[in-house]
């Protein structure tokens, strides 16, 4: 069963290990944690729906609860302490494309707001009710699940918008293929949802990124079907797909999408290796990726991640031995983690591996095996119930992310991480921050930073910190000329950043496509683009 207050299956948990408690009181002070509010509560202060009865939509309580918020820190505090404050009026399941026209002509009919949800795993405000005079309809595509159609010839699969990633997988393993796109949200996130927020997934070094996987598909708007036709290659203008990617729903609701799956691989594996510091580690990384070596995933932990990791793992006889062989093998205080999956034919593999190896024995790296690389694809999905874990101990954990070109990596690091430190000195308060590049690029490298802090006196003084946090690290961010969101789009927490990434001239373009799709601001409004 999913949880209504936090992330996942209810039957799934993280346990925190006593060393890692041990660690976290010693640098952030001891924990206290919050009251949190029972379902019962909430439910009684779901106001009545203004939305008229309807078979495809349901105005149930409940239902309207478990889809008024996302996964940001914000959510999860509103959650927790049931301060929900805004509710859709009304939850719909449409079964069909048709479906989805119909209630966008009611919405338009009837004056109602209109805000598409898929799998309710957003982390920056994007399906969060706004305060509005009009009803609010929530429109899940859950129900639009489906394998509609497999060109094994083109390697194409039209599948419906609302399928999770096990359920996309599911769908095409049968047949020999994977989609290969596979977030840390994988579990819960959709494949509308994937397109409409341009997400990547862990192994998008091979698969790429969702806007290279995204080959055409259906769109219904306010105005009518958008539907995109799947070409190779076209020279014919702006690629409308671009439009799609990356819109939030502000543009219209994805049902559909033609997607370019790979036959499945004969081999993987994941493999850890160490390097003597983030200076080594970042270059091999880089010149790996510049070689476009066939890999299909590089992520570098930097010491101060290497190090809590390590920590938070437990075992601590094991990590004792394993910490003795490294720093006698050079990688001592200061190393950095290495991820590296293979990923294809069994040549390509062992090709792969050869490769790997000779260009990181220049750079000192030490080789584990495959042990730790196991591991880590054994719970390549868990990372995000780790915060309820350190939730019930009085601490609260958030993460953020960019990419950046090459030269301002390691500055912009060290920059974001130190302001995340100093955020809360003020108040005395101590923060743990630590960063891994997780998307490489012969370009650049995109980098994903954790940090986490003691919960304050009251959700309030909680929410607070949040946001000294959040704006301290998005300023990093715009000053060294990155991106103010790499795979989880700008929703609501992202959009004040947005004009400095995009230009004047950028978003009065997005302006007027928001004008011309939708002229009265009922779909997803506020999310994207500040109304």
């Amino acid at each position: 069963m999913r949880q209504w207050n936090s992330w996942g299956d209810s039957r799934v948990s993280m346990a925190v290990h006593p060393n890692a408690r041990v660690f976290l009181e010693e640098l952030l002070g001891p924990g206290t944690p919050l009251k949190d509010a029972l379902l019962s509560d909430v439910l009684a202060t779901v106001p009545p729906s203004r939305l008229p009865e309807h078979p495809l939509i349901s105005t149930d309580a409940e239902v309207r609860v478990r889809h008024a918020r996302g996964q940001s820190l914000p959510d999860w505090l509103a959650m927790r302490s049931g301060r929900f404050e805004l509710f859709p009026d009304g939850v719909a399941l449409p079964t069909s494309s048709a479906e989805v026209a119909e209630l966008l002509a009611l919405a338009k009919q009837h004056d109602w707001t209109v805000i598409p949800y898929g799998g309710g795993t957003s982390v920056v405000g994007h399906i969060n009710p706004l305060p509005d005079s009009r009803p609010v309809l929530t429109l899940s595509l859950a129900r639009l699940n489906h394998l509609i159609n497999l060109d094994r010839g083109s390697q194409l699969a039209t599948i419906g918008a609302g399928a999770s990633g096990p359920q996309l997988e599911a769908l095409l393993k049968p047949h020999g293929y994977t989609l290969g796109h596979f977030p840390q949200s994988f579990e819960l996130s959709t494949l509308g949802g994937w397109i409409a927020s341009r997400s990547s997934g862990q192994q998008s070094l091979q698969y790429g990124r969702i806007e290279q996987l995204f080959a055409g598909g259906r769109v219904e708007t306010l105005n009518g079907s958008l539907v995109m036709p799947t070409l190779p290659a076209s020279s014919a203008g702006p690629d409308i797909r671009e439009i799609i990617l990356g819109s939030e729903g502000r543009f219209g609701v994805i049902t559909e999408a033609t997607v370019r799956i790979s036959r499945l691989p004969e081999r993987e594996e994941f493999r850890v290796y160490f390097l003597p510091d983030f200076a080594s580690a970042e270059a091999a990384v880089r010149e790996i990726a510049q070689q476009k070596l066939p890999l299909s995933m590089l992520r570098v932990s930097n010491s101060e991640e290497t190090r809590t990791q390590l920590i938070l793992a437990g075992h601590k006889l094991a990590i004792a031995s394993l910490e003795k062989v490294l720093s006698w093998r050079g990688a001592g205080e200061g190393k950095c983690m290495l991820t590296v999956g293979f990923t294809g034919s069994n040549d390509k593999v062992r090709y792969a591996l050869l490769e790997v190896g000779r260009l990181l024995k220049q750079y000192d790296a030490v080789p584990t095996g495959k042990t730790l690389g196991t591991r880590w694809l054994q719970n390549r999905y868990k990372a995000p119930y780790l915060r309820e874990a350190l939730w019930k101990l009085g601490y609260a954990v958030d993460t953020l992310e960019t990419a950046i070109d090459w030269p301002k990596v390691t500055s912009y690091t060290r920059d974001v991480e130190q302001a995340l430190r100093d955020g809360l000195s003020a108040e005395k308060e101590s923060v743990l921050a630590f960063s891994h590049l997780s998307h490489l690029y012969a370009q650049g490298s995109s980098i994903y930073t954790t940090y986490a802090f003691r919960v304050g006196r009251s959700y309030e003084d909680t929410l607070a910190r949040w946001n000294k946090l959040k704006a301290a690290a998005s300023k990093e961010i715009v000053r060294h000329g990155g991106t103010i969101s790499h795979q989880h789009g700008v929703g609501r927490d992202h959009a004040p950043y947005l004009p400095a990434e995009k230009g004047e001239q950028g978003m009065a373009v997005l302006r007027a496509l928001a004008n011309h799709f939708d002229a009265d601001k009922r779909l997803n409004p506020g999310k994207l683009l500040i109304d």
